[in-house]
């Protein structure tokens, strides 16, 4: 029988951080990846070592600006130049997921356009967490493992060990996510409703169920303006609720979300590590994906299966 290929560990630059700690979690040392900034912002990665034959995880979260997303497919490319046996691309964030459909004329559907190039680029596998739409898996013609924050997330909330506890969903859209957390908790539903006339502008929301006397959890699968979850806590503490918490898996955070959240009554709102935080907030509070993420390597290294890990 031959010997098994090798696995290796990289990382982007800007996901180093997260991939150190799964390397940590897997009692194994992150390879050595060299990128070159020349003086008109053009940049280009070379890997200094060997990984002919190696089974390569490459581990990447696709947030702003897009030179994240261009730096792993040059990693994508030169390992492809390089003989490696699997390139298995790890993308904690998938960026562009929002953009999954024509919800007007004339535009693109971005998420697609980066499963086409990551395709293109010579990736064999995509491992990712929490997509913005579970449809997005379709876009690719190879294996995606596509992971829930849940499985972070969960244990956590049953430690919090809450009492009136119901679970809410930020829109329409994440019904499916919180109804499964309802049925594992045991706890009611409700829905806040929103209509938004522009991206990232909440310019109506009403709440569909009951919250009086409860405590509340928010779930989504990301933050990013803070609207919406800020305008959310505010309508429900008005309507009875005793507080707000909220859980969500990408803390993309931009513009005035950090002044949002800390100027909030939101009472936490806790992350994963998916993407690291601009600033220090004392309401938010970061759950690593490293230790889950380090599992599904493993998994996948040896071929056995990742579902277990599946709470949703």
């Amino acid at each position: 029988m031959p010997p098994k290929k090798p696995f290796k560990i990289f990382a982007g630059t800007e996901t180093r951080y997260l991939a150190e700690k799964i390397c940590s979690c897997m009692g194994h040392q992150l390879g050595n990846i060299n990128v070159t900034r020349f003086t008109d912002g053009e940049f280009s990665t070379a890997y200094n070592e060997t990984i002919r034959g190696s089974h390569l995880f490459l581990v990447q979260s696709t947030f702003p600006p897009s030179d994240n997303l261009l730096e792993l497919l040059l990693m994508i490319d030169a390992a492809k130049r390089a003989s490696a046996y699997k390139i298995n691309a790890v993308i904690p964030y998938f960026g562009f997921a929002r953009q999954d459909r024509k919800d007007q004329p004339r535009v693109s559907i971005g998420a697609k356009l980066i499963a086409d190039m990551l395709s293109t680029a010579g990736i064999d596998r995509l491992i990712t967490m929490d997509l913005h739409a579970d449809q997005i898996q379709g876009f690719f013609n190879i294996p995606v493992d596509h992971l829930y924050a849940s499985s972070i997330f969960f244990p956590f909330i049953k430690r919090l060990n809450l009492s009136d506890l119901v679970v809410a969903s930020p829109d329409v859209g994440g019904t499916k996510r919180a109804n499964t957390y309802s049925k594992l908790l045991g706890t009611p539903m409700v829905i806040c409703h929103k209509y938004r006339s522009k991206a990232n502008e909440v310019d109506d929301m009403r709440i569909i169920g009951d919250v009086e006397g409860k405590n509340v959890i928010i779930l989504d699968d990301m933050v990013d303006t803070a609207g919406t979850l800020t305008k959310a806590t505010e309508m429900m503490l008005e309507t009875g609720a005793k507080s707000v918490r909220a859980f969500a898996t990408h803390p993309v955070l931009s513009g005035p979300a950090y002044e949002r959240i800390e100027n909030s009554l939101l009472t936490e709102l806790y992350v994963t590590d998916s993407i690291p935080l601009k600033q220090n907030s004392s309401k938010i509070k970061v759950l690593s994906m490293a230790p889950l993420i380090a599992e599904t390597i493993n998994n996948v290294y040896k071929c056995q299966s990742v579902s277990t890990q599946f709470l949703i």
